[in-house]
């Protein structure tokens, strides 16, 4: 076996346990948290998790490799995909937002909120 074959076999498993273990440092967080999460810091992860439904949602047999020319719905496929990427990507960004101002906040959450949003996000992914 090479890896390819092996990544297929225990690759969703992987990511299952990534995405799993990222919402697990979620909960972690807000249930030590010493201080009210605002919905803002929910909002990076809810829309990973968005944007990895969306990304699991096609299937590869719709993309096809011609580089010349789509097929019948094939530009739908592409431009979800393409807004799958956007969601996720601004999630990162929000989150990494999040992260750097909890860390310089006092008064707010503490940073350990502001990682588990990132660990949280590297889940959805």
């Amino acid at each position: 076996m090479d890896l390819g074959e092996l990544w297929a076999i225990f690759g969703p498993g992987f990511a299952g346990a990534v995405f799993g273990a990222g919402w697990w440092f979620w909960v972690d967080a807000i249930v030590c948290s010493s201080v009210k999460v605002s919905f803002l810091h929910y909002l990076p992860g809810i829309f990973a998790s968005l944007a990895a439904l969306m990304f699991n949602t096609v299937n590869k047999e719709d993309l096809d490799d011609s580089p010349y020319g789509y097929g019948e719905g094939e530009w739908r496929v592409k431009l979800w995909l393409f807004i799958a990427y956007v969601v996720s990507f601004v999630s990162l960004a929000a989150s990494v937002g999040l992260l750097i101002q909890d860390a310089l906040v006092t008064s707010g959450p503490s940073a350990w909120t502001g990682v588990a949003v990132f660990f949280w996000w590297g889940g959805g992914e």
